[in-house]
């Protein structure tokens, strides 16, 4: 049965939620007036606001929750665990180690950011070092050394905030639990979120025997091994992208699979372009939460979609025999 009818359905979705993201904010502005200013921009202060300040964060939201929904599903498939995240493999660990070690040493932006993807480049080499042998992988060595290697990096992460100055505190605690107030060029991620939706759709045949075992995977005449290293980077790119843009957002990765998987979308063929429209309107809404429910103040971003995705996903498993 095809599902082309959900994809469009989630892609309107998705449009309404970047246009709900563009219409709230501490600026009063009218649909009308959001409508105006896409399609008949005209010099001013409404303008400004969303061309300058609303669509940069909007775009930067969609990616960030589009590529860890991503991440989630083919980390899901790769490990054959309903529990796997874009955390799960240290990779985050290692990113968000490098940005804070950076800014606790004044680094500015730019530092920041080539520290954070030093650290998830250590940790990527680290995982696929460990747990990829003989022209195989060892899932097991692979979900233990990802454990691992986030439980020393949250080790590590608590002692640097526990040497940091008052005044950087708080905006790595921010940081932390997902931050997208300064996030404004969102292009390479868009360039990461299509190409990892586009490759492993076109692979999507492959995702589905291999979710059903190695050996049947086998069986079926995939190359089992290429399959799972390309799994494996692709997710690391995914992650690495989305918490370079905004910080440590969590929940989404676990739960859009899960929520799409209940609802009867197990083709990944369907699963990732729509984990990716899901986790896009997702996190676009949990931003505009973020930045209206208390305004002026903002608040973490990764706050709201756990309070946001809990009670969806545990309505879906309540109706679910």
């Amino acid at each position: 049965m095809t599902r082309a009818p959900l994809i469009v359905v989630l892609a309107l979705v998705a449009a309404g939620s970047l246009f709900i993201a563009l219409l709230f904010g501490t600026f009063p502005i009218s649909p009308l007036q959001v409508f105006d200013s896409i399609f008949l921009p005209t010099p001013g202060i409404v303008d400004d606001v969303i061309w300058k300040l609303r669509l940069p964060r909007v775009l930067a939201a969609f990616a960030c929750g589009g590529l860890l929904a991503t991440s989630g599903v083919l980390l899901q498939v790769l490990l054959r665990n309903p529990l796997a995240d874009p955390y799960i493999l240290g990779i985050s660990g290692g990113t968000a180690l490098g940005a804070l070690t950076a800014v606790l040493l004044g680094a500015g932006v730019a530092g920041s950011n080539l520290a954070a993807l030093a650290g998830a480049l250590g940790a990527i080499a680290i995982v696929f070092g460990l747990s990829f042998r003989a022209g195989d992988w060892n899932l097991h060595r692979l979900l233990l050394t990802g454990v691992v290697l986030s439980a020393g990096f949250t080790a590590l992460i608590s002692l640097l905030l526990t040497l940091a100055p008052q005044a950087q505190l708080r905006g790595m605690l921010f940081w932390l639990m997902g931050d997208l107030s300064h996030a404004d060029a969102s292009g390479g991620a868009w360039f990461v979120l299509t190409l990892v939706v586009l490759v492993f759709t076109l692979k999507s045949r492959s995702l589905n025997a291999l979710a059903l075992g190695a050996l049947k995977a086998r069986a079926l005449g995939v190359a089992v091994g290429g399959l799972q290293s390309a799994i494996y980077f692709g997710a690391a790119v995914a992650t690495v992208a989305a918490v370079l843009l905004g910080g440590s957002i969590g929940f989404v990765g676990i739960m859009v699979p899960h929520a799409l998987r209940l609802a009867g979308v197990n083709d990944h063929r369907w699963l990732l372009p729509a984990s990716a429209l899901v986790g896009g309107s997702f996190v676009a809404l949990a931003d505009t939460f973020a930045r209206t429910v208390w305004a002026p103040q903002q608040l973490p971003v990764g706050v709201f979609t756990a309070l946001l995705g809990v009670p969806v996903l545990l309505i879906l498993l309540s109706r679910r025999p």
